[in-house]
């Protein structure tokens, strides 16, 4: 059973930047897409970004755009989320997810494999 294990997430002053990461728990695991979600109190648990296998292909949410950078490791099947700039709004815990191909990447049923989730508090 593949795990994703995250971490990076905290309590950060608005402004601010924090580093998420999510690594397979298994070095035979290969995906090819790799997904961030946040579930905010009374939300639905919503697309942050997505990156393809080589890295070429990103797709972010309109809120995050500028703001956030999604990147991958193949090497160490790791996922990286570098968010600059956060805003209380941000505050949520956030989820990573991996699926094979990267269509629909927006849409959280595609995803088979998803983290145990890491929060971010974003004070104003």
């Amino acid at each position: 059973q593949v795990q994703l294990v995250e971490s990076g997430g905290g309590f950060v002053q608005a402004g601010g930047s924090l580093r998420l990461s999510c690594a397979a728990s298994t070095r035979t695991f290969s995906t090819p897409v790799w997904g961030w979600f946040r579930l905010a109190p009374g939300e639905e648990r919503d697309f942050v970004a997505a990156i393809s296998w080589s890295g070429s292909s990103t797709h972010y949410a309109d809120s995050v755009k500028g703001r956030f950078t999604i990147s991958r490791d193949n090497a160490k099947n790791t996922v990286y989320l570098q968010m600059s700039s956060l805003k209380p709004e941000d505050t949520a815990v956030y989820y990573c997810a991996a699926k094979n191909a990267y269509v629909r990447v927006s849409d959280r049923t595609d995803y088979a494999y998803w983290g145990q989730g890491t929060q971010v508090t974003v004070s104003s």
